[in-house]
């Protein structure tokens, strides 16, 4: 799985245009259940399911707290699954690596 890291809105757009699966990471630093979510998505990275997805990792400190109220998002850490840049699946929370691999199998 490759990682991608988006500095501003204009990165983050491209990415959802440029990649037809795309698994988006909406974090922050003092965010312990994103620590924890890191965990998961390094552990994720290894099963055959990451195969052809591109995680994103969208850091609130970076893009601001406006952008990420923009986008809907209410909390942190947030995953998004978009298919051919539509977002599919919006799973908010701590995830493990078995819900994230259920979420993918779904695109």
């Amino acid at each position: 799985m490759q990682t991608l890291h988006a500095t501003s809105p204009d990165d983050y757009a491209a990415a959802l245009t440029a990649h037809p699966r795309l698994l988006v990471d909406y974090h922050k630093d003092d965010c312990p259940g994103c620590r924890m979510l890191d965990v998961s998505l390094r552990k994720f990275a290894a099963e055959p399911a990451a195969a052809n997805l591109v995680l994103l990792k969208v850091k609130m400190e970076t893009l601001g707290e406006e952008f990420f109220r923009g986008l809907g998002l209410r909390q942190t850490p947030t995953l998004s699954l978009f298919a051919d840049g539509s977002e599919a699946t919006r799973l908010p929370g701590f995830q493990t690596p078995a819900q994230i691999a259920q979420a993918v199998a779904r695109l």
